[in-house]
């Protein structure tokens, strides 16, 4: 495979974009619990301003926050075996909620595919859930392993 290169304009271009980015953005693993809490309070920013829609041109960026978040938390939170369905499942459970109470997540149908593991949460779904039960949207995104 050949190796892009970047000429020093281009670099420079990207490094200014980068930078910017990052001065609002926390696309870093958190540290610690403080950066963790930036990090959720950004992220349920982007979902707010739209990046709930995973056609939104923020999703991207919630997919990427919402990873280093659940990274963060799986290595620092002890909630073993813990899944987005299963946050789901206890959610309605908590709330008294049958399927047909989240029409906004969609069909009976969809919701019995997410709570049986088959089918997963989209961004827009997460945001909505989060929203709606007022938490965090970081606990509905699973460990995220990345192969060397």
């Amino acid at each position: 495979m050949e190796t892009l290169t970047f000429n020093p304009g281009e670099v420079r271009e990207i490094v200014g974009h980068l930078s910017a980015l990052m001065n609002r953005i926390p696309l870093q693993p958190p540290a610690n619990e403080t950066d963790y809490a930036e990090a959720v309070r950004v992220l349920n920013g982007l979902l707010d301003a739209g990046g709930a829609d995973e056609n939104h041109e923020l999703a991207p960026l919630v997919d990427i926050l919402g990873s280093l978040i659940g990274s963060y938390e799986d290595a620092n939170h002890d909630v073993p075996g813990v899944t987005p369905e299963a946050v789901l499942r206890e959610l309605m459970n908590q709330h008294n909620l049958k399927q047909s109470d989240l029409p906004e997540i969609g069909s009976q149908g969809v919701i019995s595919e997410i709570l049986s593991g088959k089918r997963e949460l989209n961004t827009r779904q997460i945001g909505l859930l989060a929203q709606r039960f007022r938490i965090s949207p970081a606990v509905f995104f699973p460990q995220v392993s990345i192969a060397a």
